[in-house]
């Protein structure tokens, strides 16, 4: 491990090269998806319905995204015609999302996409660089969960200080 200060520019950071290169990725996949009727999210929805069908709950935390943006999302597409839901037997609070045909005609057409492009990727680098990109990845997510866990804590402190001041007040 390194314990040394680097001195950067802000488009020198990990961040900027992560989000301009997420940006990118968007911006191409929803490109090629919009020739398909589709956007790069509706993609990702469509790649992660499995056969039993998937808990929309589930979805929304696969994607990060709120229940209420993916609901406008899911009803979209049951409009489209690419999905349909169904209530769990099990249990009925639970709603489950199906691909329809037309659904998993184009979950194909978007993991035909997805897979190509990684193939085209993987072309131009070697096993190591890949073993290295995925460490890197590891860790940056790994120091994530750390700031994210020190925020909540630093949080928890502050708020219990003024709460405190509160009372003695």
């Amino acid at each position: 491990m390194r314990n040394k200060q680097i001195k950067m520019k802000l488009d020198e950071t990990i961040e900027f090269y992560i989000r301009t290169t997420s940006l990118a990725l968007s911006r191409m996949y929803n490109s090629i998806a919009a020739k398909y009727g589709i956007t790069q999210t509706i993609g990702y929805i469509l790649t992660y319905v499995s056969r039993e069908g998937t808990p929309s709950t589930k979805l929304a935390q696969l994607l990060g995204m709120k229940n209420s943006s993916l609901t406008r999302l899911l009803k979209k597409m049951e409009q489209d015609g690419c999905i349909y839901r169904k209530i769990s037997p099990e249990d009925k609070r639970v709603v489950k999302i199906f691909l329809t045909e037309k659904g998993v005609i184009r979950r194909k057409i978007a993991k035909k996409i997805v897979l190509d492009f990684n193939q085209k990727l993987l072309n131009k680098v070697d096993e190591r660089e890949m073993k290295i990109f995925f460490k890197v990845f590891d860790i940056i997510k790994e120091q994530v969960v750390i700031e994210l866990e020190e925020n909540q804590l630093s949080k928890f402190k502050i708020e219990n200080n003024i709460n405190h001041e509160h009372l003695i007040q």
